[in-house]
């Protein structure tokens, strides 16, 4: 008869010297990552969702409404203008999926299954931001294919537009941990949606990712200007198309830094808070 062995305690992260603690996690981490990315890519669905609905987004301001837009800043065409603002829409709207699959995982038991393994416990939500984060770069640089193709062009060199680029996947990787917090908070996948969806659409409908914001009411510029969605896409644009950086990115970096603050902690609280 064959005996199985528990795990020792030598083997536990928690006893671990640091270097063999680290290593675990990343391992770990790594692990969950991999396993992530390849539930995206085997559900057809969010292929859809991550991919053709920027490219649709893009294609509809670009050619029908593009031309309706007035008050750009002078010399500026839209396409220039409005890329931009797509990228950070489509990081903020994948970013819901964190909420949703994390939602997914705890009622289907997979999250139970993660804590009866001998594994960092890190690296659950480490696994689910970094899948994020890896996705929303190809969406990104997918998006920067398909704006060159219809007359984007990044204005203030390779290094200003890599910026531009790392500005839009940080901020998406900072969202992707209030969604986690969404995800483990909620009853259900369909509740982490519906609650993601209503906290992101305002923050990117209301900001200066199609129109600028001189041209809203007097009360919506006051919170369209302070957002942060507003703040990121102000960044990526300056970064983009040239012009006075330090400002815009330096309020961009206050928000990515303050929001991971803020929820990394409150993530990992609700995670172990749901032992």
């Amino acid at each position: 008869m064959t005996t199985v062995t528990a795990p020792s305690e030598a083997a536990s992260p928690l006893v671990a010297p640091p270097t063999a603690r680290l290593r675990w996690v990343l391992t770990d981490a790594r692990a969950v990552t991999v396993r992530n990315l390849r539930h995206w890519m085997r559900q057809p669905q969010l292929l859809v969702f991550s991919t053709v609905q920027p490219v649709m987004f893009v294609l509809l301001f670009r050619y029908v409404f593009g031309g309706a837009i007035a008050g750009l800043p002078a010399g500026m065409d839209y396409v220039n203008y409005l890329l931009p603002g797509i990228f950070v829409q489509a990081v903020a709207f994948g970013a819901t999926q964190a909420s949703v699959g994390l939602a997914e995982d705890v009622s289907g038991g997979i999250i139970d299954r993660f804590r009866s393994l001998p594994m960092a416990r890190s690296a659950v939500l480490a696994g689910r931001t970094l899948s994020d984060l890896i996705r929303n770069t190809f969406v990104v640089l997918l998006m920067t294919g398909v704006g060159y193709l219809v007359g984007f062009r990044f204005q203030a060199g390779l290094l200003a537009s890599v910026g531009a680029i790392a500005t839009v996947v940080l901020f998406g990787f900072a969202l992707s941990w209030i969604f986690s917090f969404i995800g483990l908070s909620a009853k259900g996948a369909e509740t982490a949606q519906a609650t993601g969806f209503v906290a992101i659409f305002p923050l990117v409908f209301a900001s200066s990712a199609f129109v600028p914001l001189e041209t809203m009411p007097g009360w919506l510029q006051a919170f369209a200007r302070a957002q942060p969605v507003t703040n990121v896409i102000n960044a990526a644009r300056a970064l983009a198309n040239g012009g006075p950086t330090a400002r815009p990115v330096l309020y961009a970096a206050l928000w990515i830094t303050g929001i991971l603050a803020v929820f990394i902690p409150l993530a990992v609280w609700r995670y172990r808070r749901s032992e």
